[in-house]
């Protein structure tokens, strides 16, 4: 299966799609007024104390400010101990997309917990006006504020560099057990006592003098960040992670990239330097495009955008699925559409619930949905047909890159599951809430505002003492009132007034003018 890395960059965005088989996989925005945040260091202060909810709030310098939980800052002091020490079963850390999140279920995560019962509460360890070094978690998503923690994590080529911590944590993905020794007795071998490290995927059967680079890279990084923000006074600005398009090598490539392919030309000398650096070895695949036609148009990536921003998506037997977001989460109904089947009812419903099972992991990747997810599958009857769609739905999920958790189907048909929010969805990049119904998706019917417009005029004729009445409404409201021309007599007789419409196009439906 080929895999390509298509890079679109002009004045106003850079854009990064990831090519699976010829299919758009993962689509990654960053806009010139819209500098990058996650992964970002700044030197906070303290502006309020919640104890109440055990967490504070951080001055970093922007209009909103950040979130920092007790927990975020506990992590310093509460992992103490090393992941290959004896007894542990499992890896402390996940790899997830640069984000270091603790494993719930490990036993060393239980004792992580019954240490923290013992931990002093926030107001005992932050105070107003108190300076401290923060890095964004999560970005702000809608109302909310960014989310912080004080528990720097740095990522390189094959680690994540975590400073403040003398864990030893390895990627679940690296699976030979020869292998993840070798891995650790590199890293402990070149690490700074008390700092620790996240072993990536991508350094499975990486040499030692590759480890090792990267390590003193990291290394040298923190060092310089630690001085910066000594000389600093908060809120300031220590550290800017790189540019989405570098992001993305350092986090994707891998051996499975078969082309880079870059529209722009400093763009791409600026990715062949990065690689010459990082890694010399995939500098070959790097191509300059200079075709006249658009690169996401050549490649068909616009199209492939516009539909992924669709509420509706068609499967290919017919059926289709709905996708709907709320404040606190996203809904996704499957309907069997245009699909008939060809044998029996329930092998209708599971050919769609199974189709639509694999359509939706390729939509919440590719949307970058987080958060809560319910999904609505058709009612199926048979046990074994849910344990069908269960297992399909995922398989589906492995391919992944973001931790997801899944339930099994419940006796409604329903899934419940949650995906690992990494930054803005698709949607809440390219799309904003609609000025005319406030983000309801719909307005309000022609015959709800004619009545509201019928409540509103005897109230404005006490105000006035003029004969005559105007009413300046869309045209849309205006063929409806056309229909109550009885009910008009009455009133006018009510009000001893005259009343007249006006019609303006100008207006969004829902408003109206009575002058």
């Amino acid at each position: 299966m080929t895999t390509e890395l298509i890079i679109n960059k002009d004045e106003y965005e850079t854009r990064v799609a990831l090519i699976e088989g010829g299919q758009l996989s993962e689509i990654f925005i960053e806009r010139k007024s819209d500098s990058p945040k996650h992964g970002n260091i700044y030197k906070g202060k303290v502006m309020q104390i919640l104890p109440g909810i055990q967490a504070s709030f951080i001055d970093i310098g922007w209009e909103k400010s950040a979130f920092l939980y007790a927990g975020d800052f506990y992590e310093i002091d509460a992992i103490d101990y090393d992941f290959f020490e004896p007894g542990a079963e499992e890896p402390l850390f996940n790899e997830l997309n640069n984000d270091n999140e603790i494993n719930i279920d490990t036993p060393a995560h239980k004792r992580i917990k019954k240490k923290r019962k013992g931990l002093p509460n926030i107001d005992q360890l932050l105070k107003k006006n108190q300076e401290i070094l923060v890095q964004i978690a999560k970005e702000p998503v809608k109302t909310k504020g960014a989310r912080v923690t004080s528990h720097i994590s740095l990522p390189g080529r094959f680690l994540v560099y975590m400073p403040t911590s003398p864990s030893v944590g390895i990627s679940r993905k690296i699976r030979s057990d020869e292998e993840k020794k070798r891995l650790k007795n590199i890293v402990l071998k070149y690490r700074n006592e008390g700092t620790g490290f996240i072993i990536r995927t991508a350094a499975e059967n990486a040499s030692e003098i590759d480890i090792e680079k990267d390590i003193k890279f990291l290394t040298a990084l923190w060092n310089n960040i630690y001085r910066d923000q000594l000389k600093a006074k908060a809120p300031k600005l220590i550290f800017q992670d790189i540019s989405i398009s570098l992001r993305a090598l350092r986090d994707l490539l891998n051996k499975t990239i078969n082309k880079i392919i870059v529209d722009d030309r400093k763009e791409y000398e600026k990715i062949v330097e990065f690689l010459t650096i990082q890694s010399p070895e995939y500098t070959n695949i790097v191509e300059f495009y200079a075709n006249p036609l658009p690169i996401f148009e050549h490649f068909n990536i616009e199209k492939e955008i516009a539909k992924a921003l669709n509420k509706k998506v068609w499967l290919k037997s017919g059926g289709y699925i709905v996708i709907d977001y709320a404040e606190a989460l996203t809904a996704i109904d499957v309907n069997t559409g245009k699909y008939v089947g060809k044998k029996n009812f329930e092998d209708t419903i599971l050919k769609t619930n199974l189709e639509a099972a694999k359509e939706i992991a390729y939509q919440l990747k590719l949307r970058n949905i987080g958060g809560i997810i319910v999904i609505d599958f058709i009612d199926m009857a048979k046990e074994n047909h849910k344990e069908k769609v269960y297992h399909a739905l995922e398989n589906s999920l492995k391919n992944d890159r973001v931790k997801t958790t899944i339930n099994k189907i419940t006796e409604l048909g329903l899934v419940e599951m949650t995906r690992k929010r990494t930054g803005n969805s698709l949607t809440s990049a390219f799309l904003e809430q609609c000025p005319m119904c406030e983000g309801l998706g719909m307005i309000k019917s022609p015959q709800t505002i004619c009545f509201e417009i019928f409540r509103s005029i005897p109230a404005y004729a006490k105000k006035t003492k003029s004969k005559k009445i105007t009413i300046t409404v869309h045209s849309h409201i205006m063929n409806k009132l056309y229909e109550y021309e009885k009910e008009f007599k009455e009133l006018e007789a009510v009000i001893n007034k005259k009343i007249t419409i006006k019609m303006q196009d100008s207006f969004y439906p829902e408003y109206f003018e009575i002058s």
